[in-house]
Formats: C-alpha cells, sequence, structure tokens
C-alpha cells in the first residue's frame, strides 16, 4: 500500500494514507465543488495548479478526506513523488522530539524535502510560537522549489488571528476554497453511499428522515446512521422512520426556525397572489412563479424534503417540485431576479426573528 512517509515519532515510523479516502469515494455537492475540484487539480499538477491550497470548513465536512484523496491520487499516478500528510498537532509534537533529541537536521531534511506537504488543522499552531516559526520556513523553501503545499483550517486565513501575520498572509498566496455543510440532496446521496459501504439495508424513508434531521455535518450524519441500524436491531425490528424519531432528535439550528406556511404567506403577499393560489393547480404565469420561488424558498430555508414540500402545495408529485426548484436555481443566474430573492429571504429571517428573538 502506498503511504506517506511522515512519522509518530523522531524514529521515522511510516504515517499510512487511509486508502478509503479517495476521491472516488468523497461524494459531491453544491457546498464541496469547488474544493474537490481544486483538490483533484492539485493531484494532477502538484505545485502547478493552486499553491499554496487552502481548505476551511466546520469540523466533520470532508476536509480530511480530500488531502488524503490528494496523497492517494498522487502516489497512485506518479508512486515516484514523496508524499507526507501530517495534522498539526503531530507536526508540533515531532518538532519538540527533534529539539530535545538535537535532531533538527533530519526534521528539517524530512520535511522541507518532500514533493507534497499535506497538513491537516492548522489552527491548532495557536500558541505555539516556536512550531510556527518552523512552518514559516518550511513553507518558504517548499514554495520556493515549487513543491506543492496543502492546508487546512476550520476558519479562513483572516480569522486565524492568534498566527503569525506572515504565515498567514502566504496562506492567502493561492487558493482559498472553503467547504459548506451538505445539503439535503447530498446528504441523502452521503447516507446511501455509507449505508450500501456498510451492509446496511434501510428504506430511502428512513434514510430521508435522517438527511432531514441531521444537517450539521458528513461524520454528523454516519453517525446517526449507525446509530439508526443498531437502534433497530437491539429492538428486532425493521427500521422504520416512527421507530427511530426518538433517538434520531433534531439538530439546533442556528438561525431562527422557518416553516412552510409562513414561506407560502411571505411569497403570496410580495407576488400579490393568495396562498390558495400557490397551492392551487392555475397555470398563470404569475401564480406559476410565484409558486415555484415559495417551492424553492421552501427548499433553501427548511429541512423539508421534495415529497414533503409537495404535499404542502397542493399534493404535488416530488418530481414536480424538483422541476420548479431547478428552475428558481437557473433563473437565480440573472442578477437582478437574484437581488429579488434574496430581498424574500432576508424578510423571511426578520419575520422568524420576531416570532422567535434569541
Amino acid at each position: 500500500m502506498a503511504v506517506a512517509h511522515a512519522s509518530h515519532t523522531a524514529e521515522s515510523e511510516p504515517f499510512a494514507l487511509k486508502a478509503e479516502y479517495t476521491f472516488e469515494r468523497f461524494i459531491k455537492g453544491d457546498g464541496n465543488l469547488l474544493a474537490c475540484a481544486a483538490c483533484q487539480a492539485v493531484a494532477d499538477s502538484p505545485g502547478q495548479a493552486y499553491n499554496p491550497l487552502f481548505l476551511y470548513g466546520k469540523v466533520g465536512l470532508g476536509k480530511t478526506h480530500l488531502l488524503h484523496a490528494i496523497g492517494n491520487e498522487v502516489l497512485r499516478t506518479q508512486p515516484w513523488m514523496r508524499v507526507i500528510y501530517i495534522t498539526s498537532e503531530r507536526f508540533a509534537i515531532e518538532l519538540i522530539h527533534a529539539i530535545r533529541q538535537n535532531r533538527m537536521e533530519r526534521f528539517r531534511r524530512r520535511y522541507r524535502t518532500v514533493d507534497i506537504l499535506l497538513i491537516d488543522d492548522v489552527h491548532f499552531f495557536k500558541d505555539k510560537e516556536g512550531t510556527q516559526e518552523e512552518l514559516f520556513h518550511t513553507f518558504n523553501e517548499l514554495y520556493e522549489k515549487g513543491r506543492q503545499i496543502v492546508l487546512s483550517s476550520d476558519r479562513p486565513p483572516e480569522e486565524l488571528s492568534h498566527l503569525q501575520e506572515r504565515l498567514v498572509s502566504r496562506f492567502r498566496w493561492g487558493l482559498v476554497a472553503d467547504i459548506q455543510p451538505p445539503n439535503y440532496e447530498t446528504r441523502l446521496a452521503i447516507l446511501r453511499a455509507k449505508a450500501k459501504e456498510m451492509g446496511l439495508t434501510l428504506g430511502d424513508d428512513v434514510l430521508e428522515l435522517i438527511a432531514q434531521r441531521i444537517t450539521s455535518s458528513v461524520r454528523a450524519l454516519e453517525g446517526a446512521l449507525i446509530r439508526a441500524a443498531a437502534y433497530a436491531d437491539l429492538q428486532g425490528q425493521i427500521p422504520r422512520p416512527e421507530l427511530l424519531e426518538e433517538v434520531l432528535p433534531q439538530e439546533p439550528s442556528t438561525e431562527p426556525a422557518l416553516d412552510i406556511e409562513t414561506i407560502k404567506e411571505e411569497v403570496a403577499r410580495r407576488y400579490e397572489v393568495s396562498v390558495s393560489d400557490l397551492e392551487g393547480s392555475s397555470r398563470e404565469r404569475r401564480v406559476a412563479q410565484a409558486r415555484h420561488i415559495a417551492i424553492y424558498l421552501a427548499r433553501e430555508l427548511t429541512n423539508s424534503s421534495f415529497p414533503a414540500i409537495g404535499q404542502a402545495f397542493g399534493r404535488r408529485d416530488h418530481s414536480t417540485v424538483m422541476h420548479a426548484y431547478r428552475k428558481v436555481k437557473e433563473l437565480l443566474k440573472a442578477p437582478l431576479f437574484c437581488s429579488e430573492i434574496e430581498e424574500l429571504k432576508e424578510a423571511l429571517r426578520a419575520r422568524a426573528e420576531a416570532r422567535h428573538p434569541h
């Protein structure tokens, strides 16, 4: 198996890349397309595409997966390259070992002669002035040689105020790409892929429930999937949504709660139609457009699935709802229309805030 040569101790033991973390097994969605494409480009042309590449996003969204995927892809296509994947914490520990054992030359030779350096969680360099100093010089030497550097953090470079400014400025030299929490469709795709990997037989109704309830991260989705399967197994029953309701609590939202009824009311008021028009079968242009917008906002601003939205809009088929959603998404390419939708979102958030002040 291809490995990246980093070390757990000063004795330079091999530190393996996780073979299962590949681009093929990374579920792509709207929230990670830029980051994924950038990582693929880096793997295809190390040191030439984006250097450095800085990924940021909350815990459990796939940053580590993408770093390993870069390493795995490079070693698959260019096995002669020397790749190191390491966490910032391990980098700091190795530096301390090297100083104590008078092996700094060996430490620097290891990290400053690699072809690709992948460092995870650089925000953990906080309050480690000596480690930041060493990373600064390592970064400079690798960059001058045209070697690839990829870094990850839980926040963008400009929010790493606890790190040296000269180090943070270098993080901005290349491409900075964020990873957002997955939307409903991506969450459902992740759950289907994970269930298949684990050999779990779960119906779409169960997977849809999990996708609706768990919105924060890929890691949380996987945990919920395991929990649901284990609970059903312990109960000796086939997993069903009603059986899992009590073990899959709704994650707390960071924004005031919005519901479909509120969205329908606001859209109806804004476009001078009635709520019954939105729920009805009228194909009059202004009614149909208002209906499509309301459906789009219901999907974007609530955790409701397409089937649930269809029920709320006159028991429409979920494929009809998906068509309306995609149609509005396409129209958002027009700046004026996009501005109009953003105004509507702000009005809806204001209504929700007024109902549920913090």
